[in-house]
Parts: structure tokens; sequence; C-alpha cells
């Protein structure tokens, strides 16, 4: 039962983390960490076909492998993150200390971005 529920999330990260590549607000990254962390719950096999994709290879191999990311890849990741915090930034406009917190978060996750990823050519 446990090997159904990991092999259906890694499915579903893969759908999202792919639809990612082309949506700009929706995040790949986050999603494909799902889909490898899940296939590798889930089935062995599964997991040895994924991190041989050229979508694994594209946008996690370097980061996993502790590498870091490439400036797209950051610079991506980071628009998107400004974006959908964005979007949540004006749903609580009436309430100034959700706005605040929000930005306190962005404002760690750009720090973070910047100076605690490594950036590869």
């Amino acid at each position: 039962m446990k090997k159904i529920f990991y092999l259906t999330l890694g499915c579903v990260g893969l759908g999202l983390g792919a639809a990612g590549t082309v949506l700009p607000v929706l995040p790949t990254v986050p999603f494909l960490l799902l889909a490898t962390y899940s296939f590798a719950k889930g089935s062995e096999r599964m997991h040895q076909w994924f991190i041989h994709t050229k979508l694994y290879q594209n946008h996690l191999a370097d980061f996993v492998n502790g590498k870091g990311m490439t400036k797209q890849t950051k610079r991506r990741a980071m628009v998107t993150v400004t974006l959908t915090m964005s979007i949540s930034f004006l749903m609580v406009h009436q309430r100034p200390l959700l706005q605040l917190m929000l930005f306190g978060i962005w404002c760690c996750l750009m720090l973070y971005f910047t100076f605690k990823i490594k950036t590869i050519a």
C-alpha cells in the first residue's frame, strides 16, 4: 500500500514538475524533488528511470549532487517564488501582520537562493 502511495505521489510530482517547465507560475524544482523522493521510496526501478531522464538531468542533477544550480534555474525559481508570494501578499491586503510575515519569508528565500545555493556555469 505504501509503494502505491509513493508511486502515485511521484507521478503527480513528475506531472506538475513537467508542467512547471512550460508554465511560469508553477514551480519546477520542488515538484521534481517530490518525484525523486517518492520514486526512491516507492520503487527502485522508477527511481533509476527518473534520475536518467532529461528532465531530472536538466533541473535537479547538479542540485542533488551538491554542486548548486545554474543561473537560469535559480532565476526561474526566484521569479516563481516572487510571483506566488505576491499573489498571497495581495490576497491578505487587510492583514498587515500577515503581509509583514510574507515579506519576511520572501526576503529569507531570496537570501537563501542568493547566498546559500551555489551558482554553477
